[in-house]
């Protein structure tokens, strides 16, 4: 039987990974501080080791699965090592182009790299995989009509605080993600944004119960057009991957904002480690705290100014004792994947999310089972 590597015991972590062993999987888990994994999963294992790049190296055998829940610069690294021992392998992060260049190799050797299987990106692409073929497959489609698609997805505290925001794990990568541009498309023309701030707008989520949240476009939009099946010639008046956040963020921040513009170079990034571990000090859930989840992707599609076809695929989700939202959202798509894997159900070389039919069905099952509501809205 193949062994499932499962490197990293972070708060993302544990729920898929819980799932995996209890499931019957042969698990090795691999963190830094063994201790730490004990605490998590030392009840259902004691299969964990130290990890070290040279002990995974000697115990990663042909066929096995490796899983990255460590920091992105361990992907690719990691990858390339199961290509030297003819493993697979599974993150979520995104495909970074130094991962993507490894395609070609994959493929001839028969093996899968799977990226972006967790909530954003993970769930979001399952989405938009089910609404673009709902879409062709519906009475409404016609390929000269006007097309708008969004995507919206953020963690937010269940219970409102005056910063409008908690995190559920370490605050750097917020930080980070506020010094970075963006790219979509917004009436039919690419929008580049040099950071969140300056492209807020107001989104009115179709929840169980309407609510509105402030919204802004995330990395780059563009490239997901080809990756979700559109259609070159489609005419797109807007394409927006981005992050959800709730109303009087923006206002919340605008210090956070301030200073994070004025930083720059090694003494920049040093400051925002320093802003990193007080905000965790300051603005972390507290044991047993719900956090929460909320994600909307939509379609829309218009002929002569009228709607021929719209449907918004809409989650939110509440933590429990399973663990956080975010960690049970993240964590249980990328085991998913490895058992996808294992099956053979994914294509060697680099990829997404999955768009088969099948696999699709099965996440959104599994998703369903997770959220406090799942539902495709139409209109």
């Amino acid at each position: 039987m193949p062994k499932i590597h499962w490197i990293g015991t972070g708060l993302s972590a544990i729920p898929g990974l819980r799932r995996l062993i209890k499931n019957g999987h042969d698990v090795v888990v691999w963190n830094r501080t063994p201790d730490k994994a004990r605490a998590s999963v030392g009840d259902l294992t004691d299969d964990i080791r130290a990890f070290s790049m040279e002990a995974i190296s000697e115990a990663t055998a042909k066929g096995d699965v490796l899983i990255s829940m460590l920091p992105g610069d361990w992907h690719v690294p990691l990858a390339e090592l199961c290509l030297d021992k003819g493993a697979h392998f599974v993150c979520s992060s995104y495909i970074a182009p130094q991962m993507r260049a490894l395609d070609d190799r994959a493929r001839e050797l028969g093996l899968s790299l799977v990226n972006e299987v967790g909530l954003d990106p993970g769930i979001d692409h399952v989405m938009a995989h089910w609404l673009v073929a709902d879409y062709r497959a519906s009475e409404g489609y016609d390929a000269s009509s006007e097309l708008s698609f969004i995507s919206y997805c953020g963690g937010v505290p269940k219970f409102e605080n005056p910063f409008r925001y908690k995190f559920s794990w370490s605050p750097l990568g917020v930080l980070k993600a506020l010094r970075s541009p963006s790219r979509s498309i917004s009436n039919f023309k690419e929008q580049h944004v040099a950071r969140p701030w300056g492209a807020i707008s107001t989104y009115q989520a179709p929840l169980e119960q309407a609510e509105s949240f402030e919204v802004y476009p995330n990395r780059d939009s563009l490239p997901f057009m080809a990756d979700y099946g559109f259609d070159p010639a489609w005419p797109v008046r807007q394409f927006v991957r981005g992050t959800l956040r709730l109303n009087g963020w923006a206002a919340a921040w605008a210090d956070v904002f301030k200073e994070v513009e004025s930083l720059s170079g090694p003494e920049g990034d040093a400051r925002l480690a320093q802003m990193s571990d007080q905000f965790w000090a300051d603005h972390a859930y507290d044991t047993n705290e719900p956090d929460r989840v909320v994600l909307c992707v939509s379609l829309k599609a218009e002929k002569d100014g009228k709607p021929a076809y719209h449907k918004t695929y809409v989650m939110d989700a509440f933590g429990n004792e399973a663990g956080t939202a975010m960690a049970q959202l993240v964590s249980i798509p990328v085991s998913l994947a490895i058992e996808s894997v294992l099956e053979g159900e994914i294509a060697p070389g680099v990829s997404a999310a999955p768009s088969e039919p099948k696999l699709v069905a099965r996440w959104m099952e599994k998703v369903g089972e997770i959220a406090q509501y799942l539902a495709v809205v139409e209109g």
